[in-house]
Order: C-alpha cells, then structure tokens, then sequence
C-alpha cells in the first residue's frame, strides 16, 4: 500500500498545495488531475522520493519510505513527463538499456516482444531521433513492461500518442492493475480506464 498524508508543497514563495491525503491498494489507480502549475509533477517527484514536500510523509506498507528506500524502489517504477531515452541509441537499445539501469536482464526476444505490443515493429532497430515524437513516447512507455514492478507512477504517459497509441497504454495499464498492481498518474486528456479514484489539486 502506497499512503500520503499530510503532503503540503511550497516553491518559492508559492505554496501548490497542502494537505494531501490518499492511498492506493493494490489493484487501484489514482487520477492526479489539476490546471497547470498547481504542483502534479511536484506531487509525483514526492511519492517518489526525488522531492521533498514540506510537511507530512509518503508510506510504504507502513514505512515511511525514506526508512525503506531500498525496497520501495524494488517495487517502483518511475516515468516523467520526459521520456529519458537516448536520441543515437536504437529503441531496442534504449529499452535493454533502461533495463539493465533498472537491474534486470532483458534479453533481445523479449525486448522485440515488447516493443512490438507498443506498435513499434519494423521500427526496433532505428535510431530513435528518426522516430516522431509519438513513437518515441512509445519506446519510453514499453519500460512498463520490461521489469515486474508493483507501483507505476507515471507524469503524462499519454501525452503526444495518436488514439489508437492512448487505448493500447489505457489497456497495459488496466492489465496491471486488473493483476494486482497500482498506478498513480497525471494526465492532461481524459483517461479511458474505469474504476480510478480521483485526485484533484
């Protein structure tokens, strides 16, 4: 279980928000839905321990996660709003790379699997900066399934995908949490998935 309570964040002299509570269980989804600038992205770099929030704390099964960083990162998958692939580097490069940064070991028929589930044959062995920008969000998000981790935290998957692109992650993403794992996600378009709380900064 993944909780936040308390959770206030200030930059500058602006305080985005305060008092935020949630939790996620396995096999739920949260929606972090707001306007522009009102501290999505902030919130997410907190739950992942890459921020600090100013006061109140994020839980691990009941561990602060500071206390248990080690593990919660075993079970953590982080994806920003920028996919952090390489433009020289081919995607199934990219994505054994990420990978083997990540501690597993992801050998070429899987990575070709897992590539071509994310509409990308054909196009495995390209470099990435001849790819479009929706193709190169592609290789980023195939990382979800390159590792076996429970909580997915994730700042705009859908951003720059075409409608087909939007359905196949909706369906990864459902997939995952329909077999016991989490996801907390900021979006700035609808997000066709049913049953997810709703988070509204």
């Amino acid at each position: 279980m993944l909780v936040a309570r308390g959770l206030s964040c200030i930059r500058g002299e602006r305080r985005l928000f305060s008092g935020v509570d949630f939790a996620v269980n396995p096999g739920e989804w949260v929606y972090v839905r707001g306007q522009n600038g009102v501290g999505k992205t902030s919130l997410l770099r907190i739950l992942v321990g890459l921020a600090h929030a100013e006061t109140g704390q994020v839980f691990w099964d009941n561990e602060p996660i500071g206390a248990c960083r080690s593990l919660y990162h075993k079970h953590l998958l982080y994806q920003g709003h920028h996919a952090c692939i390489k433009d020289e580097l081919t995607a199934l490069e990219n994505l054994r790379l990420s990978a083997g940064l990540d501690g597993v070991e992801l050998d070429e028929d899987r990575a070709m699997r897992t590539l071509r589930r994310f509409g990308l044959r054909g196009r495995e062995e390209l470099p990435v900066r001849s790819l479009s920008a929706g193709q190169k969000r592609r290789v980023g998000m195939a990382r979800l399934l390159s590792r076996s981790a429970t909580l997915w935290v994730l700042d705009e998957p859908f951003t720059a995908l075409d409608t087909a692109a939007v359905d196949m992650l909706a369906g990864v993403l459902s997939e995952h949490v329909a077999e016991g794992g989490m996801v907390v996600l900021t979006s700035h378009q609808p997000v066709p998935m049913d049953h997810g709380k709703v988070l509204e900064l």
